[in-house]
C-alpha cells in the first residue's frame, strides 16, 4: 500500500548519509577540524571495503553501510558542480588584480614547475606522457578547502598560500578543459577530435559569458521582487544546471559550466544571496562526494601495496613542498615562511580527485591507475592538519629569529607572555607611559614585528622548558595575554610558586575561566567576554533610548553579580576589581 514505508537500499544509503553528516559536522567542529576528513574516514568505513564486506556475515550491518555505492555517483557528480559553482562565486576580478602578481606569478609557476615534475616522474616509470600530464596537473593541486581555514589569509603564510590557491582555482577551468579536449584525441588516436572539442567548446563558453552577462543581472533582479527564497534558488539551479549542460553536450566536462556560472554571477550584485542559499546543498552534496572517496579507498588494497603508496605520497608531498618552498624564497619570503607554506601546500586537493576522474573519464589513465591515485589523494588530504602541524614545528627551527634586543634578566620589568593582538596591544601602552617591559613570544612572524615597534622581544616558547631557563628574577608583573585557557592556568599556577610577591595579570576568556586563574593565584583576571558583553549592553541600551542614569546602575549590579560570583568561585576573600565603563566615571 502507498501509506507503507520500507527501508529501500535507497532510503537506508540516505539514512546512513544524513546520519554522518549529524555527527561528523559537530564531532569535527568541536576540534576544530574541517568536516572533509570526517566525510573520507566514514566512506571508509561504511563503505564496500569497510564494513560492507562483513554484510553477508552479519546482516544487521545494512543499516548502517552503503547498500548500492554506484547509487551515489549522481549525487557526488552534482556535489562536485556545486563545489566548483562555489569557487566561481568566491572568486573576484578586483581580487585577483590587487594581487596579480602573486596570483599570476607565484601560483602560476607553482602549479606549472610541480605539474611538470610530477608528470616527468610519471612518464620516467612508464606512464604515457598524456596520463602523466593529467596526473601531473591534478596532484598539483593543493586544498582549499583545508588549507585556508588553517592558514588564515592574514598572516605570511596565509597570503602566499591564498595566491597560489586563486591560481588553482582558476587554472581548474583550461585544465578541466584541456582533459575534455583530450578525450576524442585519446579515443581516435588523431587530431580532429581535439580541434573540433577545443573551438566548439571556447564558442560554448564564449555564448554563456555574453549571454550571462545580459541575462544573469535581470534573471535574479525578477527572483529578488518576488521576496522568495525558493525561487531564487530554483533560478541559482537553473543556471548551474543549464551551464553544466551546455559544456557537456560539446565534449567539456560539466564542471567547467558550474565554474563558469559561478564566475558570471560573482560578477552581479546578487552573489552573497546565492553563495548563501547554495551552500547547504553544497555541503551536503559535497559530502556524498567525499564519501564516495572514502568508499574508493580499499584498506586491504592499501595494506598490500603500503611500499609503494607510501612512496607516492612521499614523492608527491617532497616535490611539492621543495617547489613551493624554492620559489617563495627566490621571491623574497623568510626561510621559515617558505617551509610552513611549502609543508602545508604539499597534499593534493578535493579538486585533484575532480581533475582525476576528467582524466580517466577522458581515457587518458586506466581505472586501476586512478584507483593507485585516489587513494594517494585521499590519504594526503587526511593527513593535511599532521603536515600544519609539522610545518609550524620545521619553521620555528629552521627560521633565523634570533631575539630582539634585551638585557639581562636583573632588570626590573614587566614580563608580557604572548605578543600577538593583546600583546602588542599592552606592549604599546606601556612604551607609551615609559614602563619598561620585555615580551616573550614563539612566533618568528612576531620577531619582525617587535624589531619594526621597537618592542624588546624575547623568542621563546612559554609551553616549553625553555621558560625555566630565562631569568626572570626583575619581574614587577607578570601579563598574560594567550587564549589558550589550559596553558594559561597552568603558567599562572608555575608563576605563583616561583615568584610569589609578583603580581600576574591574566587574560580570561570568560568568569569560569578567571575563577580557574584566581585560585591558581592570579592577581587580576580579566574575563573578556564578561567585559565586551557589558559594554555591548551598555551601548544598545542607551540607542534604544534608555536613560543613561538606570543604565549605568543596572550595569554597576551586573558587573556586581559576577565580582561576587568570581569571589565565591575563586576562593577569594574580597570581591575583585572588574572594568569600570567609562560612563560610570
Amino acid at each position: 500500500m502507498a501509506s507503507e514505508l520500507h527501508l529501500t537500499p535507497v532510503l537506508s544509503d540516505a539514512l546512513v548519509i544524513l546520519g554522518a553528516a549529524g555527527i561528523v559536522i559537530p564531532v569535527f567542529a568541536r576540534f576544530r577540524v574541517t568536516p572533509i576528513i570526517g566525510f573520507i574516514l566514514v566512506g571508509m568505513a561504511v563503505g564496500p571495503f569497510g564494513l560492507g564486506r562483513l554484510v553477508f556475515d552479519y546482516p544487521w550491518l545494512q543499516y548502517v553501510t552503503i547498500t548500492d555505492p554506484q547509487g551515489l555517483d549522481p549525487f557526488a557528480e552534482f556535489g562536485i558542480i556545486l563545489l566548483l559553482f562555489t569557487i566561481g562565486l568566491e572568486l573576484s576580478f578586483n581580487r585577483l588584480w590587487s594581487m596579480r602578481r602573486l596570483v599570476f606569478g607565484l601560483g602560476a609557476l607553482e602549479l606549472t614547475i610541480s605539474a611538470a615534475l610530477i608528470a616527468f616522474a610519471l612518464m620516467v616509470m612508464g606512464q604515457y606522457w598524456s596520463g602523466a600530464l593529467g596526473l601531473g596537473l591534478a596532484l598539483a593541486l593543493s586544498s582549499t578547502a583545508l588549507v585556508l581555514p588553517i592558514s588564515g589569509t592574514k598572516s605570511p603564510v596565509g597570503k602566499a598560500a591564498l595566491s597560489m590557491l586563486l591560481f588553482e582555482d582558476i587554472a581548474i577551468v583550461p585544465i578541466i578543459f584541456l582533459l575534455g579536449a583530450m578525450a576524442p584525441y585519446a579515443a581516435s588516436d588523431g587530431g580532429d577530435g581535439l580541434w573540433t572539442t577545443i573551438w566548439t567548446g571556447a564558442l560554448t563558453i564564449a555564448v554563456l559569458m555574453i549571454a550571462g552577462r545580459f541575462m544573469l543581472p535581470r534573471l535574479f533582479a525578477q527572483a529578488a521582487r518576488t521576496k522568495s527564497p525558493e525561487l531564487f534558488l530554483a533560478a541559482s539551479l537553473l543556471v548551474v544546471i543549464i551551464a553544466s549542460l551546455a559544456t557537456a553536450a560539446v565534449g567539456l566536462s560539466p564542471i567547467v559550466g558550474a565554474l563558469i556560472a559561478g564566475l558570471l554571477i560573482a560578477e552581479t550584485e546578487y552573489h552573497t544571496e546565492v553563495e548563501g542559499i547554495t551552500a547547504p546543498f553544497k555541503g551536503l552534496a559535497l559530502g556524498i562526494f567525499l564519501i564516495t572517496v572514502g568508499m574508493g579507498v580499499d584498506l586491504g588494497v592499501v595494506a598490500e601495496n603500503i611500499a609503494p603508496i607510501a612512496i607516492a605520497v612521499a614523492g608527491v608531498l617532497l616535490g611539492k613542498a621543495l617547489v613551493t618552498g624554492i620559489l617563495l624564497r627566490m621571491m623574497g619570503a623568510r626561510r621559515g615562511t617558505a617551509v610552513e607554506t611549502g609543508i602545508l601546500m604539499s597534499a593534493p586537493s578535493e579538486t585533484t580527485l575532480i581533475v582525476m576522474a576528467a582524466a580517466a573519464s577522458a581515457q587518458l589513465i586506466q581505472p586501476q591507475t586512478a584507483q593507485f591515485w585516489q587513494i594517494v589523494t585521499a590519504i594526503g588530504l587526511t593527513i593535511t592538519p599532521i603536515l600544519a602541524l609539522i610545518g609550524k614545528a620545521v619553521a620555528r627551527r629552521v627560521d633565523a629569529a634570533p631575539p630582539v634586543s634585551v638585557d639581562d634578566g636583573t632588570q626590573e620589568r614587566a614580563i608580557i607572555l604572548g605578543y600577538g593582538r593583546v600583546g602588542q596591544l599592552v606592549a604599546e601602552m606601556m612604551q607609551k607611559h615609559g614602563r619598561p617591559f620585555l615580551a616573550i613570544d614563539a612566533d618568528p612572524e612576531l620577531v619582525h614585528v617587535a624589531r619594526r615597534k621597537q618592542h624588546p622581544l624575547l623568542y621563546a616558547d612559554a609551553r616549553g622548558p625553555a621558560m625555566d631557563r630565562i631569568d626572570l628574577s626583575g619581574a614587577n608583573a607578570f601579563i598574560l595575554t594567550m587564549d589558550e585557557p589550559v596553558l594559561v592556568a597552568r603558567l599562572v599556577r608555575k608563576l605563583r610558586e616561583s615568584y610569589p610577591g609578583v603580581p600576574i595579570v591574566s587574560r580570561a576568556r570568560d568568569t569560569a575561566h578567571a575563577a580557574e586563574l584566581y585560585r591558581a593565584g592570579a592577581t587580576e583576571a580579566v574575563p573578556e567576554t564578561l567585559e565586551s558583553s557589558l559594554q555591548l549592553s551598555e551601548a544598545v541600551l542607551v540607542n534604544v533610548g534608555v536613560p543613561m542614569g538606570p543604565v549605568i546602575a543596572s550595569i554597576h549590579e551586573k558587573r556586581d553579580e559576577f565580582r561576587d560570583q568570581l569571589m565565591l568561585e575563586g576562593e577569594l576573600s574580597k570581591r575583585p576589581k572588574l572594568k569600570t565603563s567609562p560612563a560610570e566615571g
